[in-house]
């Protein structure tokens, strides 16, 4: 069947993935709307799910308040708009007449896009509604197009990239994520309430409160069993998304950029294309949803994710801001004794920077630290059998820098107005050109001239107290020119340099969305570097996003956020989950630790394929409540790994083995490091005990391999 077929008599697009359906149509009143989602459907079983047109059966509902694919502000509309307009005459609303359609499909047939043009029949203003399915994942992406074709200009209120509807259900649950500086990406699942749930980010940055995706399903689901619809935005600055449980029992949900009391100004001529809002419908239960995400994000989201993620050491842990040349090769040798493969340089290298006061947004080698620059540290590094890399903060200065004084205009402020100084630090405006171009400038020539692998770009404060007082609009522009040019400067670098890579961190993991993750290879995802804390912090995490792009630090301990002390075995398997890196200070480990901790990353090196490129499983239970798993399945089933952990063991607790999960029947497998072997019906059927060391925070890494 091909991805996008239309039927004659009903007029239904149907977008059809390799385990799904997506139907719609335009009704009498000329508007686009929701026909169903889910099952694989055939074009004659989605014509039988059209719903005649017919007039509301109270005039006190009108318009069903989900079912649109894009609800607009107008008529008989009562729920919340995905597009809100306001013209030059101070009116506002939309109604849709159709004005042309197309499908456009890639030359090998795997792709294809479907386009429904519709204009306002007042207003000069056009909207394009896209779509596009793709064979090899279930994942749809939606997104919408704005021109102002007038002479006057129009605000966008409101401008949502789309609206998803779920079929009727006897109940909703919905499933998110909330939490805070050092403690993100924190799982709630909870029952949907009627009316209108908010989730959002008003900080200018994906922010660590919130992220912006949602689950849903009815209420049964589990991790292995039932139906599960999510949505996820590819943008990387304020947002909003509001599900909406409606009295009639139906359920759906429209999200997009900004935030309220923002509007995108659009000038005569101008277009404003909205970020990507992916959905997905899969069975399996939350895992087969993670599944889906995962690979849909190492193939369509990353540019290098075949690639295999360096074991990196970062020296922010050990010394602070005390950073100078000799210390830093003095840590490069000891990390390269631990098999270290990529050596970054964090915080503290440039200009005055002594401290958080000052110093930020100089970005030259301090002389009286690195007399020669930068480059025979990265020699020495080279030297070492190590990949070099450096942390950077582009997108803010200090007041006390030679950066403000030569440019007080360029930060987010409006004269006469208090600001705010976060970490002691101001946010540059990016949505200026200039401000933009200056960037890409110091860090094209920084790459270049010191030979740098690796960025570690951070943003150590959300946006607050916002001013542009320049353009008509500014105020309201720079919310979105701000992610526009962010993504403009990483994307430009990353074209004049392909071997460069890129870490995406914001005072943690207060900037990971799809949009982001487009444009750089790893996401930092937490300062909160607990082994223990973690772990919860990981699972919420890898709900969308995969291991391949989560990296995670072995720090010292007593850790020096909770001041948790765990074996160091149990902080490597806890790190090990993810992309590997180690934290510590290494100039006061022991001849004994840096042992242990050589033969751990060996270890991790011989599985690390499993967990960046295969397929994830989360089992047992959740952290906390006993033995707590997640394993990971290569693509052809050869191999599988485990990493167990278990806090403090209860006497009498019942041992329960860990069923595992994506291993074919009837095949055998060898833990390569006991030598047992194992049916593969035994350890998905019956279970496989992970022999846990006794006593408090145990852990184990279990890789299994096929036996011939």
């Amino acid at each position: 069947m091909p991805l996008i077929t239309r039927s004659p008599d009903t007029g239904v697009w149907l977008l059809n993935t390799p385990r799904t359906s997506y139907a719609l149509r335009i009704d009498e009143s000329g508007a686009p709307c929701h026909v169903a989602w889910g099952p694989r459907l055939t074009p004659a079983e989605a014509d039988t799910l059209v719903v005649p047109a017919g007039e509301p059966s109270d005039s006190f509902e009108g318009r069903p308040a989900v079912g649109e694919e894009l609800p607009v502000d107008g008529g008989t509309r009562y729920g919340p708009p995905s597009l809100q307009v306001r013209y030059a005459d101070g009116s506002r609303a939309f109604e849709w007449e159709p004005a042309g359609q197309r499908v456009e499909e890639s030359a090998r047939g795997d792709s294809a896009e479907l386009v429904l043009s519709f204009r306002d029949r007042v207003f000069p203003l056009s909207v394009d509604l896209h779509y596009r399915v793709r064979s090899d994942t279930d994942v749809i992406e939606r997104w919408t197009v704005l021109r102002n074709e007038g002479g006057h200009r129009v605000d966008l209120l409101r401008a949502d990239s789309a609206a998803w509807t779920l079929p009727p259900l006897p109940d909703y649950r919905l499933s998110h994520v909330t939490g805070q500086w050092s403690a993100e990406s924190r799982l709630r699942r909870e029952r949907l309430p009627h009316g209108e749930t908010v989730l959002t980010s008003r900080r200018g940055t994906t922010s660590h409160h919130a992220n912006p995706w949602t689950m849903l399903d009815d209420g049964t689901a589990t991790e292995d069993r039932g139906r599960v619809w999510s949505t996820a935005l590819a943008w990387s600055g304020s947002w909003r998304i509001t599900v909406q449980r409606t009295p009639d029992g139906r359920a759906g949900l429209t999200g997009g950029v900004g935030h309220e009391g923002t509007c995108v100004p659009l000038g005569p001529g101008e277009e404003f294309t909205t970020p990507v809002s992916a959905g997905l419908c899969a069975d399996g239960g939350f895992g087969g949803a993670s599944r889906a995400w995962h690979a849909y994000v190492r193939t369509h989201v990353l540019r290098h994710a075949e690639e295999t993620a360096p074991v990196l050491y970062n020296s922010w842990e050990a010394t602070g801001f005390d950073v100078d040349e000799a210390g830093q090769v003095t840590l490069a040798e000891r990390a390269a004794r631990l098999g270290v493969e990529l050596y970054v340089v964090d915080d503290g290298w440039f200009g005055a920077r002594r401290s958080d006061r000052a110093g930020l947004g100089d970005w030259t080698p301090a002389p009286d630290r690195f007399p020669r620059g930068l480059g025979p540290l990265s020699d020495a590094v080279r030297r070492l059998g190590m990949r070099f890399g450096v942390w950077v903060e582009p997108e803010m200065v200090n007041p006390d820098s030679d950066l403000y004084r030569a440019h007080p205009d360029w930060v987010l402020h409006l004269p006469g107005r208090a600001r705010t100084e976060l970490r002691n630090q101001l946010v540059l405006n990016f949505a200026r050109r200039d401000v933009a171009d200056w960037a890409y400038g110091w860090l094209d020539r920084l790459v270049a001239e010191h030979r740098v692998d690796f960025l570690k770009w951070d943003m150590n404060r959300a946006i607050g107290e916002a001013g542009w007082s320049g353009p008509e609009g500014g105020n309201d522009l720079l919310w979105t020119r701000y992610v526009h040019h962010l993504y403009g400067v990483l994307d430009r670098l990353r074209d004049a340099h392909p071997h460069l890579r890129i870490e995406t961190c914001s005072g943690g993991g207060g900037r990971v969305d799809l949009g982001i993750l487009a444009r750089t290879d790893q996401a930092w995802t937490s300062d909160n570097t607990d082994a223990v804390d973690r772990l919860g912090i990981q699972r919420g995490f890898g709900q969308i996003y995969p291991a391949r792009v989560m990296s995670a630090w072995v720090t010292d301990v007593p850790n020096q956020l909770t001041g948790l002390s765990v074996p160091l075995r149990f902080r490597f398997h806890a790190a090990a989950a993810g992309l590997l890196g180690i934290g510590g200070d290494l100039a006061r480990w022991s001849e004994a630790e840096l042992a242990e901790g050589a033969a751990l990353v060996a270890r991790y090196k011989e599985v690390r394929h499993l967990v960046q490129h295969g397929e994830q499983y989360r089992i047992g239970e959740p952290y906390g409540e006993g033995v707590s798993a997640v394993q990971y399945v290569a693509a052809d089933g050869a191999e599988a790994l485990v990493l167990a952990f278990r806090g403090s063991p209860r006497h009498g607790s019942p041992r329960v083995p860990l069923r595992l999960r994506g291993l074919p029947p009837g095949l055998r497998y060898r833990d390569t490091g006991t030598g047992a072997v194992h049916h593969s019906t035994v350890l998905t059927e019956y279970g496989l005990d992970p022999e846990l060391p006794s006593g408090d925070w145990a852990s184990a890494l279990i890789h299994l391999e096929r036996v011939p």
